[in-house]
């Protein structure tokens, strides 16, 4: 039974403890913040009970995915590269469209 899981110990050791650096840490820290993007859409849904994105939400997306996209390049992955990137064109629109609708509707207070 150990000849069967030494070789999974030995691979969580070089994937979790050998490769810890500075920007795993970083790729660690990204993750969060793309995660906390999900969770205040959930709070915020659930108070309102119902559906809803806030705007942090698109803040929470485009830091997250600003450091996965840096953490990627240096990491030089494409896939990861390509998907992070076509990401923050999305979040960085749909700011904008946000921004777009609120000096419209002030404009309209006036």
């Amino acid at each position: 039974m150990i000849e069967a899981v030494t070789p999974l110990v030995v691979w969580f050791r070089v994937v979790f403890i050998e490769q810890l650096d500075a920007w795993v840490l970083l790729g660690f820290l990204a993750q969060v913040c793309f995660t906390m993007r999900f969770v205040v859409q959930w709070i915020a849904s659930e108070r309102a009970k119902r559906s809803v994105v806030p705007v942090a939400f698109w803040f929470f997306s485009l830091f997250g995915g600003g450091l996965l996209f840096i953490y990627a390049i240096q990491r030089q992955d494409p896939v990861f590269i390509a998907g992070q990137g076509m990401g923050l064109i999305i979040y960085i629109r749909n700011l904008w469209l946000i921004a777009n609708e609120r000096r419209s509707a002030m404009a309209d207070a006036d």
